[in-house]
């Protein structure tokens, strides 16, 4: 084993310095050959020297070619994305691209000249790593570093392959892989893990992820820091192995948990001398593997409460979170997600909060108001007591597939925070959703601030963006971003809706209108989309070979059919309350048709299959233990998330092919039976009986081995038009009874 693992560290080591000699001129171009090789010709680059100055970038046309200038590479990516983006009307994002440069390039005027006023752009949340990210090689990760360069990125988290460090360090601590059994989740829960939140679900860990996790990470960061981008590494909170009691019985460990229906895990107390010296092993194992740029992540209290409100006690705590940083890089910057002021606002008042933030200098500590767009923490913390922070949009919790955002403020939020006399020391901006991959739009738009000081001008940015998005203008489909814009899109100022709601097909069968996680209350009328699908649908034919029109006319036709739902709900509800056997069957075959319509609609896009997820998490197994612990892990993450009495159930559901047919309809159609057995007076209907029958059922689904389409089915245009003539008489006249 030892000599295996000192391999794998200079094979990491190599790797890392061979990526230091890669020039922003070198990784700018590459960039550019691998999202334009008919045009890199076309294209010349030049690096400003600005050492010290705020990211800028300069575009002009010169000797028939487009001169982009930058003073790094991800700068340089910028000026090609802004020229790509507002004179070639192109366009890149998760869910389709529009590439199709004119035959002649169009020439600048003049010389373009933007400066950033954000000095940091951070990107990722602890959760996107699992809720989107888990099954990621590294051509994906290729994509996303790119689409990161593009938009303006310069500070992502970077978490990817951390627990081989954290098995090293123990191995150093004298820990046996045994010991090491029950502390390492599986993939799909690192974030949980990471955070402190738990230990060994869904392991144990096989040890070939770890390693070939460890050079993924290496590939990532190289990648991402010839790009000019500085990382965000982890660092030690003091989460500790179960066994650790064994090796350390003097240690002064302490208890936590997380209240979601899973064990106490194991902390180290930072008055412990372990805490120091560990996280100081660490820090120093970690730059020896993967160099670091002196940012590190830590969250001492992720949704578990400290031990002591005392400010005192909170302040000295942190204290020695930082000092184990420092000890090991005296350049060392604590950088905090701010999701504890938010999730546990009774524990967090101004002396808890001022006492934990304090203590630390504060210029080695930048807070993140993860979720400002729906309540700024900055604003009732005095801008976090002097600390640099991050205005930070979520938008999206769980990698759950709706449609959603803020559109005002992610287009107002940062410039308006800029321009405040309270806001402090505001740095940078940043993008830390749980889930990516879906609402393409509110993540352009919130890029948009990146390169300007004021808010960006929506009654001229969306007429672009939907230019971009399908390569051409047309009105129908202009009409129909309007609408969306003033529904799914809008927040009224006096409901509390934090994320989009889901549909009540994706609960657990009820005879409610909403449960816990698969929440169904709207930002907005139903019917008052209809119109946006109406007109997106009439464009089919002008827009149809445009990738981003097929991602959206199946998207958009999915939320119609995904709200309709529940007005079907409360017929069958209605038909079971009154005993009516007849329109009882005659509604709940409405409802079944329609996940089986809904299912056959999503399979003809790419990004809406379960086989795809499934399949990836087989991919990253070397044996068919690994590829079947691994799929295990991708079908519990989306549906129970823990095991069968999990309160965590549906919290991260999406609305995929193969999930609804396979999964959502068959739990339906065990729900309506025993239902019908009620209604014809053979067997009373029993909710606890039931809901324990249907968690053995979904348990044993998770564990089931099964393949599923990996590639779309159909023409996703003309299947979303059949979906509309199939339903679209139907649905306006329900919404207008």
């Amino acid at each position: 084993m030892k000599s295996k693992t000192t391999l794998l560290t200079l094979i990491l080591f190599f790797s890392l310095l061979v990526s230091k000699a890669q020039t922003p001129i070198d990784a700018s171009s590459a960039l550019i050959k691998r999202l334009l090789p008919d045009h890199f010709g076309f294209f010349k680059i030049e690096l400003l020297h600005s050492p010290n100055g705020p990211d800028r970038f300069e575009l002009e046309s010169q000797d028939g070619k487009i001169i982009l200038r930058g003073n790094n590479g991800g700068a340089i990516a910028s000026a090609l994305y802004h020229y790509l983006t507002e004179y070639a009307h192109c366009q890149v994002t998760w869910n389709g691209s529009n590439l199709k440069l004119p035959a002649e390039l169009p020439v600048l005027k003049q010389k373009i000249t933007k400066e950033t006023p954000y000095k940091l752009r951070y990107y990722l949340n602890y959760c996107t790593f699992n809720y989107t990210m888990s099954w990621w090689d590294w051509p994906r990760w290729e994509k996303e570093i790119d689409w990161m360069a593009l938009h303006g990125i310069n500070m992502p988290l970077a978490i990817t392959g951390q627990e081989y460090t954290w098995y090293l360090v123990y191995k150093e601590l004298g820990f046996s892989d045994e010991d090491l059994k029950d502390f390492f989740t599986g993939p799909a829960y690192f974030a949980w893990f990471w955070m402190g939140n738990m230990d060994a679900w869904g392991g144990p860990l096989p040890l070939e992820w770890m390693k070939s996790h460890a050079s993924l990470q290496q590939k990532i960061l190289a990648r991402q820091r010839s790009l000019g981008m500085k990382p965000v590494l982890p660092a030690f909170t003091g989460h500790v192995p179960p066994a650790f009691n064994r090796k350390f019985p003097n240690a002064k460990l302490k208890t936590t948990n997380w209240n979601n229906g899973f064990a106490d895990n194991y902390i180290l107390d930072s008055e412990d001398p372990l805490f120091s010296r560990i996280g100081k092993m660490f820090l120093e194992k970690q730059t020896q593997l993967l160099g670091t740029d002196h940012y590190y992540s830590a969250d001492t209290f992720n949704e578990n409460e400290p031990p002591s409100n005392d400010p005192d006690y909170l302040g000295k705590l942190s204290a020695r979170v930082y000092d184990a940083m420092h000890q090991a890089d005296s350049s060392a910057v604590w950088v905090m997600q701010g999701w504890l002021f938010y999730a546990d606002r009774k524990f967090w008042g101004k002396p808890q909060t001022e006492g934990l933030l304090k203590t630390v200098p504060d210029d080695k500590m930048i807070i993140l108001d993860l979720a400002a767009e729906v309540e700024p923490i900055w604003k009732r913390t005095q801008a976090f007591y002097g600390k640099p922070w991050i205005w930070s949009m979520v938008n999206n919790f769980g990698g759950n597939t709706n449609l959603f955002g803020r559109m005002t403020g992610a287009a107002n939020g940062p410039a308006e925070a800029l321009k405040s006399e309270n806001s402090g020391k505001l740095t940078g901006i940043g993008l830390t959703m749980e889930g990516i991959e879906q609402n393409p739009v509110i993540y352009e738009l919130f890029t948009a601030n990146t390169w300007q000081n004021v808010p960006v001008n929506l009654n001229e940015w969306l007429p672009k963006y939907v230019r971009n998005r399908y390569g051409k203008i047309n009105s129908q489909a202009l009409g129909a971003w309007e609408v969306l814009r003033q529904t799914v899109y809008t927040v009224p100022k006096d409901k509390y809706i934090r994320d989009g709601a889901e549909s009540i097909l994706q609960a657990r069968p009820t005879l409610d209108s909403t449960t816990q996680w698969a929440r169904t209350k709207l930002n907005y009328n139903p019917e008052d989309i209809l119109p946006a699908w109406q007109a997106l649908v009439s464009a089919a034919d002008e827009l149809k070979d445009s990738e981003g029109y097929q991602f959206d006319v199946v998207d958009v036709s999915r939320q119609v059919l995904a709200n309709y739902a529940l007005v079907l709900q409360k017929k069958w509800v209605g038909a079971y309350r009154s005993k009516d056997e007849q329109k009882f069957k005659m509604y709940t075959q409405e409802y079944i048709r329609l996940i089986e319509d809904l299912d056959g609609l999503l399979a003809s896009h790419q990004d809406f299959l379960l086989g795809k997820w499934v399949a990836d998490a087989r991919k990253c197994g070397t044996t068919k233990a690994e590829k079947d612990l691994y799929e295990q892990n991708a079908k519990n993450l989306i549906t129970l998330w823990g095991d069968k009495d999990a309160i965590l159930h549906e919290y991260a559901c999406r609305q995929w092919s193969g999930l609804l047919n396979d999964f959502y309809k068959p739990r339906w159609q065990q729900f309506f039976a025993a239902l019908t057995l009620d209604i014809q007076g053979k067997k009373i209907w029993d909710a606890k009986a039931f809901a324990q029958q249907i968690k053995t059922w979904e348990w044993e689904w998770v564990n089931n081995r099964k393949d599923y389409p990996i590639l779309a089915d159909g023409n996703a245009v003309e299947r979303a038009k059949k979906i509309f003539s199939k339903y679209n008489r139907a649905i306006t006249e329900s919404y207008h009874k």
